[in-house]
């Protein structure tokens, strides 16, 4: 990915106990990502939150499963965030469960990479 420069955050919305085949979905995504050579990803586990059940899910409500609002974020190049959408919309079409899935621009302003520590 370019230092600087246009590119595009890919936003999925889905739960962390989400399946796709025998693995949680949100792993599932980000392995591919790194697979397909993508700059990076991100699951953010959300606190709260509902969809299109309505069914509001939160830390507060005691639950067996702990069922909690995941989103993963992928930001690169306008092209590579094209061909892995391509890629992984397939996918979601296996799903019992809801999803949402969004694409925005968005302006690098600055992509440093870190440097590697020795053992």
């Amino acid at each position: 990915m370019e230092a600087k420069g246009e590119a595009k955050i890919l936003r999925i919305f889905t739960s962390n106990t989400d399946k796709f085949k025998h693995s949680l979905l949100y792993e599932t995504v980000v392995f591919a990502a790194k697979r397909y050579g993508l700059a990076g990803a991100t699951v953010t586990k959300g606190i709260m939150g509902f969809g299109s059940s309505s069914v509001i899910r939160s830390v507060k409500f005691w639950e067996i499963t702990e069922k909690l609002p995941i989103v993963v974020e992928i930001v690169d190049e306008s092209s590579k965030i094209d061909f892995f959408i391509e890629k992984i919309l397939p996918w979601f079409d296996y799903l019992s469960c809801g999803c949402l899935i969004t694409v925005e621009n968005a302006s690098i302003v600055l992509y440093q990479q870190g440097k590697k520590k020795k053992k």
